[in-house]
């Protein structure tokens, strides 16, 4: 079984916390507010989304994936009480030794640093995993907003891989960015 990263990490503005069943009305209410600041890069983002059962269901397989080591959901919140702002994940689909950064953003709380300083700390949470050596995310080309994270992180660029694109906006052409623990 693979070592699992904190549940709750404190950030110098909000904080990021393991995914609960508590949380589904609000991450329903984070998607409908940011729906169409979603559509255009999100495949799942979607009106079935806003609903509080659909992010209950997702929330009962957050925790069947917690409990396996395969994935580890967060939401992020202004502070503990606070509504959600935007939802991260590690998860392990990307090989042995690496773990895989994934974000999104409510439309009224983006470009204001709160997702850099997320996947900054999940990336040190990730690092500090003794069996994770590369952390990476992966970006759209055309998703210039998202790839500016990793960029500003410290990432490399490993490389460009094409693919079906998964979502309206999307170009195909997704970056893949790497930090290696050293």
């Amino acid at each position: 079984m693979p070592s699992s990263p904190p549940e709750t990490i404190e950030l110098p503005a909000g904080v990021l916390s393991r995914l609960r069943e508590t949380d589904a009305e609000n991450v329903a209410a984070a998607v409908l507010a940011s729906l169409e600041h979603l559509r255009p890069w999100m495949p799942w983002a979607t009106f079935e989304a806003t609903r509080a059962d659909v992010q209950l269901e997702r929330c009962h397989d957050a925790a069947t994936s917690w409990q396996s080591g395969s994935d580890y959901q967060y939401v992020l919140k202004p502070d503990r009480d606070g509504p959600v702002i935007g939802a991260f994940g590690l998860h392990r689909r990307i090989g042995p030794e690496s773990i895989e950064i994934g974000y999104w953003m409510h439309a009224d709380h983006a470009g204001h640093g709160y997702a850099t300083a997320a996947a900054r700390a999940l990336t040190e949470a990730a690092l500090g995993l003794p069996e994770v050596a590369r952390v990476e995310i992966h970006t759209d080309e055309a998703n210039v907003i998202s790839a500016a994270i990793p960029r500003r992180l410290g990432y490399r660029l490993d490389r460009v891989d094409g693919r079906e694109p998964e979502a309206p906006a999307e170009t195909g052409r997704l970056q893949i960015w790497v930090m290696d623990r050293s």
